[in-house]
């Protein structure tokens, strides 16, 4: 499987870092792009033990020129590229009263314009190939609606209907789509995190670090199923039932049971949230 080449932001780390060595380790090209240099050249160690070709560049999502960089000299030098993973992104929580404007620009411009550049700048590439694929990277937080995160909802939320229609509207150019949503797992996202409350740093990070499914596992989810070509990649089965249950209670009932679960996090005392 040599030949299968894959290109992945935010690769150096985390998720990203992880799907790397899994495509890897099946053999593939695996191109990785980070803002973090250090980071870039240690993954590459790990890559170039598993594969013969690994590559890594550096590229900030929110800069449109290092994506076209990033496509051409896939172009150059592996003559294309066959799944471009849109995973590149930050976190953002508190009030919606508390959080500034320009916190919101920042993860607007990661999270979501991050991708639709991905999306963007490829999308061409792959017409010309005749064949290609998206993964883009949202979350739980972008399906279901917990209180204190509305800017990263929000992103997460645009990444799914962006992928949603990407699915529809590439389909005849043999183009396929998969979106990503996990719930809380073992990474490296509250280093990105940005508030001022304290309690929901905390909160979040005890969340993150008790979580029994890892990046690896959730990278190995991915690997399958977009060998089966699946639309929807939800890792979490407590994710996966929150959201059945929010498609089929009536939005009161499944509203009461979201405020009862997240009460600590909106500062309420009671339940751990979920």
């Amino acid at each position: 499987m040599s030949d299968q080449r894959i290109f992945i932001t935010g690769g150096a780390s985390g998720l990203g870092q992880a799907i790397a060595l899994r495509y890897a380790r099946a053999g593939w090209r695996v191109c990785i792009a980070d803002v973090n240099d250090a980071r870039g050249a240690e993954t590459l160690k790990s890559l170039t033990s598993l594969t013969q070709h690994a590559h890594s560049l550096r590229c900030d999502v929110t800069r449109e020129e290092d994506l076209h960089a990033a496509a051409e000299w896939l172009s150059s030098n592996w003559g294309g590229v066959d799944v471009v993973v849109n995973n590149a992104g930050v976190a953002q929580a508190g009030a919606i009263e508390e959080v500034s404007l320009d916190d919101w620009q920042w993860i607007i411009d990661i999270n979501l314009l991050g991708v639709v550049r991905g999306c963007k700048v490829f999308t061409p590439l792959f017409k010309r190939q005749g064949h290609g694929y998206f993964v883009n990277v949202a979350s739980m937080a972008g399906l279901l609606d917990v209180p204190m995160m509305s800017s990263y909802n929000a992103t997460k939320a645009a990444v799914v209907s962006l992928s949603e229609t990407l699915h529809n509207e590439l389909a005849d150019n043999r183009i396929g789509v998969s979106v990503v949503c996990p719930s809380f797992f073992k990474t490296n996202l509250a280093e990105s995190l940005r508030t001022s409350n304290a309690g929901l740093r905390t909160v979040m990070g005890k969340l993150l670090e008790r979580s029994p499914i890892t990046a690896d596992d959730i990278a190995d989810q991915i690997f399958r199923a977009v060998e089966q070509r699946h639309f929807y990649i939800l890792p979490h089965a407590e994710g996966r039932q929150a959201w059945l249950m929010k498609r089929i209670l009536p939005r009161g009932v499944y509203a009461s049971m979201i405020r009862k679960r997240t009460r600590r996090m909106r500062g309420d005392g009671g339940a751990q949230p979920a």
